[in-house]
């Protein structure tokens, strides 16, 4: 066997090995593990129980807060409500979401964009970036306000049980029929 025949054979049992593993953030998430795992707030349950479980166990109220949780009502489109960790306060009116299960099932977002478009700035409605629009969603959604931990959020780096992996990078090897195969550095 010349050595482009086992260096082509090699680079494919490589890619096919390295294709089954799975990095961290290819897991399915539903908003309210995802947020409970970020914002380190131990509500557990559907979204749509996590105002009421706040009270008497975690501050709430109405002004956004780094690490703070969202919490959005119940509606016919979002039978469970939703929960989202503010990554960044924007301004009064703005800030930025990480949050699962919003524009792609079972992904996360980064930095979505959340807008408050209530009458009275008290964030009861918002607009949520919506990934597929590229924009902002065009439904108006009413939350119940902010639920604050009692510490930092932590980064997608620091979530537990999930695996280390190393950073892999994408190389390509040239066969002996001259076909690009893609290879994990």
């Amino acid at each position: 066997m010349k050595f482009g025949g086992f260096a082509a054979r090699f680079a494919l049992v490589a890619v096919c090995a390295l294709m089954t593993v799975v990095p961290a953030q290819a897991r399915f998430w539903q908003c309210a593990p995802y947020a409970r795992e970020v914002s380190g707030i131990q509500i557990f349950g559907n979204a749509n129980t996590w105002w009421s479980q706040a009270a008497g166990k975690y501050e709430r109220g109405t002004a956004p807060k780094v690490g703070a949780v969202l919490s959005f009502r119940s509606t016919g489109k979002m039978r469970l409500g939703h929960v989202a960790m503010v990554a960044s306060v924007v301004s009064d009116r703005e800030v930025l979401l990480n949050h699962a299960n919003w524009s792609r099932r079972g992904g996360v977002e980064y930095t979505a964009r959340a807008v408050d478009v209530s009458a009275a700035g008290d964030w009861s409605e918002v607009k949520v970036w919506y990934g597929p629009q590229g924009r902002l969603g065009t439904s108006t959604y009413p939350t119940n306000g902010f639920i604050y931990g009692h510490g930092a959020p932590k980064g997608d780096d620091q979530l537990e049980d999930e695996p280390k992996l190393p950073s892999l990078q994408m190389a390509s090897v040239t066969t002996g029929n001259g076909r690009m195969v893609g290879v994990r550095d």
